[in-house]
């Protein structure tokens, strides 16, 4: 009994040590946002006094700083549908069907895991350029979802393979089409799964700075990490205020996955253990 007890309060404590980790500085990022440079510089672990409202309040009244959101959530959004769709379609054929060259086909879309996107950066700006997809937000969403399938072919084709082949036999046998038996009944099933690819594919397109840096120069098209890029070059000397900014362009992240953490926990779960 004190044993169980013991472990227990030991992982309890490493748990609320590891998330201080995380919580504390979010906590005095926030607050540091309520300070001037000068309470940043004079006492920088301190409370603000007084508390300067006006960085967060000045940021949200800013059109610049909801146009970086709503571009970011744009080409997110975007990228997670045709990545999805497309990486779904895929992997039922690389997991349902047996056809010559399966797993060398399969192969050469795991190894673009290793295939790391800072070498592709020339060939796919002149790429972009020659299709006149330069400061065009099809020229973010066509190279992420094209980098995103590999790991979301892994994961949906790994999936797909739990479901018997028993089930589609029978659907078969009612009347049902190979399309048919993939829509109306794979997907709905693989739901944890397409939640969980789908997380990874807006978080991955919401926190990428280098491609949208490289192609869109309009600043009516930047996203919110390239925004935070400007933001800090212009408002250089003012710490409290870039910090503030930040603070800002995390929380939509944040609620984000506050809302979906059930459902990427639960398909990361469910793949494990049908795995």
């Amino acid at each position: 009994m004190r044993t169980t007890l013991a472990r227990s309060m030991s992982r309890h404590a490493l748990v609320w040590l590891l998330g201080s980790f995380i919580v504390v500085p979010l906590l005095y990022a926030v607050v540091s946002g309520f300070k001037t440079t000068g309470d940043l510089t004079d006492n920088p672990f301190g409370l603000p006094d007084p508390w300067k409202v006006s960085n967060y309040t000045g940021i949200l009244s800013s059109g610049d700083f909801w146009r970086q959101i709503g571009n970011s959530v744009l080409i997110a959004v975007a990228t997670t549908l045709i990545t999805v769709a497309v990486a779904a379609m895929a992997a039922f054929a690389f997991a349902r069907y047996a056809f010559r060259g399966r797993e060398f086909f399969f192969t050469l879309f795991a190894m673009g895991l290793m295939f790391p996107p800072a070498v592709a950066v020339l060939p796919l700006f002149v790429l972009l350029r020659s299709f006149g997809l330069l400061d065009n937000p099809l020229g973010i969403v066509l190279p992420q979802a094209a980098f995103a399938l590999p790991v979301t072919i892994i994961i949906l084709r790994s999936f797909f393979r739990t479901i018997p082949a028993e089930l589609e036999e029978a659907a078969i046998m009612d009347g049902c089409s190979r399309f048919g038996f993939f829509w109306r009944i794979l997907l709905p099933m693989a739901r944890p799964a397409l939640g969980t690819v789908s997380v990874l594919a807006i978080v991955t397109s919401w926190n990428n700075f280098f491609l949208p840096l490289l192609v869109l120069a309009d600043p009516k098209w930047q996203t919110i990490p390239v925004g935070i890029q400007q933001f800090q070059g212009q408002y250089s000397t003012n710490y409290a205020l870039v910090i503030a900014y930040i603070v800002l362009a995390m929380v939509p992240a944040l609620a984000f996955y506050a809302v979906a953490e059930r459902q990427l926990i639960g398909g990361l779960t469910a793949g494990a253990t049908k795995g």
